[in-house]
């Protein structure tokens, strides 16, 4: 071996990531997390479930994809990513109380019989609802909280059962190994709710007979009401409560004719997946990663790669795919800074979960976890 990659091996066992690696850092988990201009991330981590790697970047003036990891051993392991838009209040508000009030829901209703799909759909409800009490109360000072909203993504491992709630067009993606082959296949474990499928420009008109303009194609895409792209999200008040949709908000985002329901709603599709020996990974991220990866190339990066930087690695992927786009070498794209950075990607946020059969079994032997994207200072 040649001297130079003999240093190169030693500067890797010893990095401070590496001496991270555990993740033991008394439940905060603040180690190993770096920064690379707009790019924020946490290299590799250890929560009750296995290890995680998360990672961000910014491309809006002021970050608007918020996202999150709560784990802890008489819990089980909270995931939560959350792709604003309109702004960044929206998101901050899900990060800040979404947990927050599935914790408080779930005590007392496991002891009446009642599912985690319902503790989680309810948890999704009063955060909508603590959310339009605050656009409410903000309404004379701050009416353009009415127009912001976000897309929401939740993971929820609890005894070997996975649930994912999804609100909006972020994905959850599932790595699981087929059989003796060494294949890891794709499966998509989210269902999204953006106009632009077919599927959902139908529900839309059945739920809206009377109105033909409840999806529009503008400039190319497909939009509700010829404004938003998604049909489900917390927040965007201004297309679900008719006393919002009025003076003082922006005119383009005042929607003509009588509202007579919600256009919007902010309803989760939850799916339940019992975890399986083959379940290797799963890969949570918000659409920024999707308009770039498809979902078995994620998997395929993932898999072909140490755990270490995961999430750090499929964020470069993107970058590098959306610079090629754009017939322009990846190390010019870094270069260009936030806001401007919007014409050519967005807010990208990504975590990964390797999951560990056996320390999930052992879970009481791991220090809980809560750790936030940070790209604030």
């Amino acid at each position: 071996m040649l001297v130079g990659e003999v240093m190169k091996l030693l500067s890797a066992c010893w990095s401070p990531d590496r001496a991270n690696a555990d993740g033991d850092d008394g439940g905060t988990g603040r180690a190993g997390i770096g920064r690379e201009g707009l790019l924020w991330y946490k290299d590799i981590g250890r929560c009750v479930s296995g290890d995680y790697s998360m990672a961000v970047v910014q491309a809006n003036q002021v970050l608007e994809d918020q996202s999150q990891i709560e784990s802890s051993s008489g819990f089980g392991t909270f995931v939560g990513v959350y792709d604003g838009h309109g702004g960044h209040r929206a998101a901050r508000y899900v990060c800040d109380h979404l947990y927050r009030n599935l914790r408080d829901i779930l005590p007392g209703e496991q002891g009446q019989g009642v599912s985690h799909e319902a503790a989680i759909e309810g948890a999704f409800l009063e955060t909508e609802q603590g959310f339009t009490s605050l656009v409410s109360d903000s309404w004379d000072t701050h009416p353009e909280l009415a127009t912001v909203g976000t897309c929401c993504l939740v993971g929820v491992i609890c005894q070997r059962t996975l649930y994912v709630a999804n609100l909006g067009d972020s994905r959850a993606v599932l790595g699981t190994k087929v059989g003796n082959t060494g294949h890891v296949a794709a499966i998509q474990l989210s269902t999204e709710h953006n106009a632009d499928e077919v599927a959902v420009r139908q529900d839309l008109l059945a739920q809206h007979p009377n109105d033909p303009h409840i999806v529009l194609l503008k400039h190319g895409v497909w939009r509700v009401k010829g404004i938003i792209q998604v049909s489900r999200s917390i927040g965007d008040e201004y297309m679900k409560h008719a006393r919002f949709n009025q003076e003082p908000i922006n005119p383009k985002f005042r929607i003509s004719g009588p509202m007579n329901m919600p256009i919007l709603s902010a309803n989760p599709s939850i799916m339940s997946h019992e975890l399986q020996q083959n379940d290797l990974f799963l890969i949570f991220a918000s659409d920024g990663l999707w308009e770039h990866l498809t979902n078995d190339k994620a998997v395929e990066i993932v898999n072909s790669h140490p755990h270490m930087g995961s999430a750090k690695r499929l964020i470069k992927a993107a970058l590098q795919e959306a610079a090629r786009k754009r017939e322009m070498r990846y190390s010019d794209l870094r270069r260009i800074d936030k806001k401007v950075r919007r014409h050519f990607h967005d807010d990208i946020t990504v975590i990964i979960l390797f999951i560990n059969h056996e320390i999930a079994q052992k879970n009481n032997l791991v220090p809980p976890v809560s750790i936030r994207s940070d790209l604030s200072h």
